[in-house]
């Protein structure tokens, strides 16, 4: 499975899952079901003694693992993987009279645990994150130019990319919170993954968070964890990700649309490493780095009372802040050769050579989505190509495109208009539907039906994208299930 990033999504990679239960008759055939050859591997044992040695021998990106094994208590043999790789996701395979052993793995820094017997799709989207979280910890970011398939790579060598590369070297090695800010599209998560692989808490956990993906309600409870019967639906107590993540890195991720209530709570943490679960009393101590990244102006923020001061001062003590696109033009050339580079060898193509009229078109534009608009553009651009060159014929028209988006914004101003009426009482639902039908067909059309796929670029669950789906009466005939379609 490709590492997710900001905008160098590297070469494929088979993904790789352990699974440690003595039920040889039901759980290896469920696993496999959920992640079939040939675009998964599925190794099997049936004690904890030889898990730990496939562990050491295979380096599994996922492990499963039973709480219940013949040799050895599962939370055992966690405890011996994370002293070999405390980087690999495990998810606990449980019965419900073992709930809170499972739960006291989680405070250890397991990823998750599922009952048995097993719901395939939450199987399914539980180990798809957990692979997700494992590419994000263990795919290098480099700070280079070169074209090395085995890395994601920072391109650039402009004054302005010399001074990112300097940040970073600085504030790596200093344990300290780091605030990263720039525009969407280039590059804050390389970044905040560059300082965690350069920094003392590298073969820690890193988990990363998208504040404006979760809804405010469900937010804390995911930061925070929450005690049994501390809200409607909280029948057992969830451990989150601040004490999952003990002794490791935390990106938080557009922290500039965070509730302010909640930046109360992060500040405490960046302070005295310590917070209270949702509904509970007691003081929960953790270790965590936390690097927080926005692409808005938190200065503004701060100034509005839309971000508490006291906040921003504490993140912006080390600041990186990413040039856009715009501000490094000279680096465009470089970037696109190493696009081009690049999905030569996913796509199968022979691009040798950019025509200078497609260069000159590349770089005139004003790429407001950035470095991976650029990726974006040159991918769509060698699935149409053919030959040894590409031409300014093979590129997407970036001009027409720009006013396509502005003739949807004029339809939507449209939209508004028309439905605004003196009897008109649920505009607000009317929109927010026009929007979500808009956006999942797109996003859908995109990711050819994958419904995985594109559930985790628009940063819900599937089941919810499944939910919007059904209420707007849209049907996605052709399904993608293996993670090798292109993005």
């Amino acid at each position: 499975m490709a590492a997710l990033s900001e905008y160098d999504d590297g070469a494929a990679r088979m993904p790789h899952l352990l699974l440690i239960d003595d039920d040889l008759a039901i759980l290896p055939e469920q696993v496999r079901q959920a992640f079939p050859t040939p675009d998964h591997t599925v190794t099997t044992v049936a004690t904890g003694a030889v898990g730990v040695e496939r562990v050491r021998t295979l380096c599994p990106d996922v492990v499963l693992l039973d709480l219940r094994l013949p040799d050895q208590s599962g939370l055992a043999v966690f405890e011996q993987i994370r002293d070999i790789d405390a980087r690999i996701p495990v998810i606990f395979v449980t019965s419900a009279s073992s709930t809170d052993t499972a739960i006291e793995a989680m405070k250890r820094g397991a990823f998750n645990y599922l009952r048995k017997p097993l719901d395939l799709d939450q199987l399914h989207d539980v180990v798809y994150e957990a692979l997700d979280v494992s590419a994000r910890m263990k795919s290098r970011v480099a700070l280079a130019s070169d074209d090395d398939a085995g890395n994601e790579s920072f391109i650039g060598s402009s004054a302005a990319m010399l001074e990112v590369y300097k940040a970073i070297g600085r504030v790596a090695a200093q344990d300290v919170a780091v605030l990263v800010t720039g525009e969407s599209g280039t590059g804050k998560e390389l970044v905040a993954r560059a300082i965690y692989q350069h920094g003392p808490r590298a073969r820690a956990p890193f988990l990363a968070l998208n504040c404006a993906a979760i809804p405010e309600a469900l937010l804390e409870s995911e930061l925070f964890g929450h005690e049994r019967g501390a809200f409607t639906g909280a029948d057992r107590r969830r451990i989150g990700k601040f004490e999952q993540c003990n002794g490791g890195t935390i990106l938080l991720d557009e922290i500039g649309d965070m509730p302010l209530p909640l930046q109360a709570k992060i500040l405490r943490v960046v302070q005295e490493q310590a917070f209270q679960r949702v509904g509970g009393t007691d003081t929960v101590q953790t270790d965590v780095r936390v690097i927080a990244a926005t692409h808005r102006d938190l200065t503004a923020l701060v100034a509005e009372g839309r971000f508490r001061a006291d906040l921003y001062y504490r993140l912006a003590v080390c600041t990186i802040e990413l040039p856009a696109l715009r501000e490094r033009a000279d680096d465009i050339p470089m970037l696109v050769h190493h696009f081009v580079a690049r999905y030569n060898r996913d796509f199968g193509t022979a691009i040798d050579e950019v025509a200078p009229e497609a260069m000159r078109a590349l770089t005139a534009h004003t790429w407001p989505g950035n470095v991976r608009e650029l990726q974006s553009v040159v991918k769509r651009a060698l699935l149409r190509a053919h030959g040894g060159v590409l031409l300014a014929s093979f590129l997407p028209e970036l001009a027409v495109r720009s006013r396509a988006t502005s003739e949807s914004t004029l339809d939507l101003d449209a939209l508004i208009v028309e439905k605004l009426a003196p009897d008109t009482n649920d505009l607000y639902y009317q929109i927010h539907r026009e929007v979500d039908r808009l956006l999942l067909m797109r996003v859908l059309e995109y990711t050819n039906g994958n419904h995985r796929h594109a559930a985790r670029l628009l940063g819900i669950a599937r089941q919810t994208m499944r939910s919007k789906l059904q209420s707007l009466g849209v049907r996605v005939t052709h399904a993608v299930t293996s993670d090798d379609d292109i993005e």
